[in-house]
């Protein structure tokens, strides 16, 4: 059996341990093995995407690990068009975070290196597992090291914002954990062991009363929201990205937060269609309550970072809005927008986590005039945020634009048309905010309000860092396809697989 797909689980955990165990004189150390192990992981990553090993989609992994009367749980891992570009983008950003981190010396380095690492064996476990019990605990095991990484390395208020994530994702996931138990044992006939494999409950699941997979549905379906996350469970995210250092707030952003909306398509969608159905207006609901509210939280934010923290609700709420078209292009683009949003929000956490490093503040009343002083963070800054507001040219058009499209034609077909309105107030508002932020810290005459003497352009870490990402993001955005080739066969079988 080929260990591809578990070599992409195994070196990041062989690094995280190495990186732990580099104390001392060492420390200094343990950012180079992350480095390396990281680089390691996106090869392998790559070479999958590239298909040098083969299609991927028949590099599954799969054997028994616990088998008793009741139960069977394997381990079992998979790729397809869904969870390909995730796997690229979870080791793309680590390794870009390690590298951008380079000239940053905290206390007890072996030990961040060692959390990043350790994030990057559960999210690859996430997006790789086929089987309900291990797609869970790689879930609560991405909780850990951003839980510590938040206490450990954040801000002033680190402790709470970091007791508040976990809570709220945890409480959320065992609510999550309570609907696997009952799709597993709804899917099998009394007194028959339940096989967890993703395959096995999807085979089974159709012999359930309508109302049991509408519940099932919902219980599972929260877990994912609280993840997203969505209206009104978010209140967790703006202070987790306030607090959690810059490293922490790119991968939690960038790949983390797409754990929710990969969990609605992979076991809601999949699995349970038919009450797909039964709940796509409420998803439609908090789709458009999430997209509204974020945006308009923007608008009230004084620091950068929290102002992007709440552009990540609003546009994870266009990604919901996609999946609840429950159409082909619906589905399509938003998980476009996924890798998108992964790519342009590790941009923006990049330049917002610079700006207090390098200028000493990040609010926005007390900038002014940096394009003057830092004329290449201040590029970046702008390629960030026209992408992050949809620029066409730029990925970000392509991640919105054909959710909007879907979504004409979902509310055309419906004679709803006037819900058109909520979209285009969004795009309105997400253009003031992004706008507004750029010309009063950039543009203008340069602040008196902050000492500026010591303040300094991006470091050769951090350009080579964010020249990757702006290549990314307008490759992406000239030539979509690219990305869009993995997906279009899985979603095209997932639409033709569900019951209207």
């Amino acid at each position: 059996m080929s260990m591809i797909l578990s070599s992409l689980i195994i070196v990041p955990l062989v690094g995280a341990i190495i990186a732990l165990l580099m104390g001392g004189t060492r420390e200094k150390l343990s950012k180079y093995v992350a480095i390396a192990f990281s680089a390691a992981t996106l090869v392998i990553a790559v070479l999958l995407l590239l298909g040098i090993f083969g299609d991927f989609e028949d590099l599954g992994e799969s054997f028994e690990w616990i088998h008793n009367s009741s139960f069977i749980m394997n381990y079992a891992l998979e790729v397809d068009g869904l969870s390909i570009l995730m796997v690229f983008l979870t080791a793309l950003l680590v390794l870009l975070v390690n590298v951008f981190s380079l000239d940053e010396h905290r206390e007890n380095n072996n030990y961040f290196y060692a959390l990043i690492m350790a994030m990057e064996v559960g999210l690859m476990g996430v997006y790789l597992a086929a089987d309900y019990f291990l797609f869970y605990i790689m879930w609560e095991v991405t909780l850990i090291p951003m839980y510590f990484m938040i206490s450990w390395y954040g801000g002033p208020r680190r402790h709470y914002s970091a007791i508040k994530f976990f809570i709220y994702t945890h409480v959320a996931s065992l609510v999550m954990l309570i609907g696997i138990f009952v799709i597993g044992y709804e899917s099998v006939a009394p007194g028959e062991a339940v096989n967890f494999l993703f395959s096995a409950v999807k085979a089974g699941i159709g012999i359930a009363p309508l109302g049991v997979q509408a519940l099932v549905f919902a219980l599972l379906f929260f877990g994912f929201m609280v993840k997203m996350p969505s209206v009104p469970f978010h209140t967790w995210l703006p202070d987790a990205h306030t607090e959690a250092p810059t490293e922490g707030s790119v991968l939690l952003a960038g790949v983390m937060l797409k754990m929710g909306s990969y969990g609605i398509i992979r076991i809601c969608i999949e699995a349970l269609p038919d009450a797909a159905y039964h709940w796509q207006w409420v998803i439609i609901a908090i789709a458009l309550v999430s997209i509204i509210y974020g945006a308009y939280g923007c608008i009230a934010q004084t620091d950068l970072k929290k102002m992007v923290a709440f552009s990540s609700i609003s546009h994870m709420g266009m990604v919901m809005l996609g999946i609840g078209c429950l159409s082909d292009a619906g589905i399509t683009f938003a998980i476009f927008q996924m890798f998108a949003h992964g790519l342009i929000t590790a941009m923006l956490f990049m330049v917002c986590g610079m700006t207090g490093h390098k200028v000493g503040t990040r609010e926005i009343p007390l900038l002014g005039g940096l394009a003057g002083r830092m004329p290449v963070y201040a590029t970046f800054m702008m390629i960030a945020f026209m992408a992050s507001l949809g620029l066409p040219g730029l990925v970000g058009f392509w991640g919105e634009f054909p959710v909007i499209m879907a979504f004409y034609e979902f509310i055309l077909e419906n004679d709803v048309i006037w819900m058109l309105l909520f979209c285009m107030l969004s795009l309105m508002l997400t253009a003031g905010y992004y706008l507004w932020a750029m010309q009063r810290t950039l543009f203008g005459p340069e602040t008196k309000k902050i000492d500026l003497s010591k303040a300094h352009d991006v470091g050769h870490y951090e350009f080579a860092v964010l020249l990757v990402l702006s290549i990314l993001v307008a490759f992406f955005g000239v030539w979509p396809d690219g990305a869009l080739q993995f997906l279009e066969p899985y979603v095209d079988g997932l639409i033709a697989g569900m019951v209207i």
